[in-house]
């Protein structure tokens, strides 16, 4: 199983909750590790598609919408919006030290440019060239293995 760099902060851009994100979400908040959303999506979106999740958001911080947060002024496929999340996390990580949950490909490109590793959890449907600047692709989040990146394991 390969490892990749090990990594301190987990920023996610996923639209809806896709399976496997509350327990990993839930995990990596009971070992400390800093976590953050960073969404193309306007508030409005926002709201809609996490209105059913209220106390899991509440584990995420910070939270930057790039349709409406001033500091970013370009879209993905540009860096800016992890590169602003990175910035307001507390002690502001190397972009090397933060790893993304993406689920579309200009998210990965984006990821990719602000120099963080990439994991993808592709709609079955996507081109599979579309996937491939993701540093690990999956199908579920149920799949994802935590101890890859430097990061506690689930039986832990």
């Amino acid at each position: 199983m390969p490892a990749y760099k090990p990594v301190t902060h987990v920023i996610f851009d996923m639209d809806g909750l896709l399976l496997g994100a509350e327990r990993l979400v839930r995990h990596l908040h009971k070992h400390g590790v800093p976590i953050a959303i960073a969404s193309g999506s306007s508030q409005t979106s926002f709201d809609l598609k996490t209105t059913s999740h209220r106390e899991l958001m509440k584990l995420f911080n910070p939270v930057v919408l790039s349709s409406s947060d001033p500091e970013v002024k370009a879209g993905k496929p540009a860096p800016d919006v992890f590169l602003v999340c990175a910035g307001r996390f507390p002690d502001k990580p190397h972009s090397s030290k933060c790893l993304v949950f993406e689920d579309a490909p200009l998210g990965v490109k984006a990821a990719a440019a602000a120099g963080m590793q990439c994991v993808m959890v592709p709609d079955p449907r996507t081109d599979k060239s579309l996937t491939e600047e993701a540093t690990l692709v999956l199908e579920s989040l149920e799949d994802f293995k935590p101890e890859l990146f430097g990061l506690p394991p689930f039986n832990s």
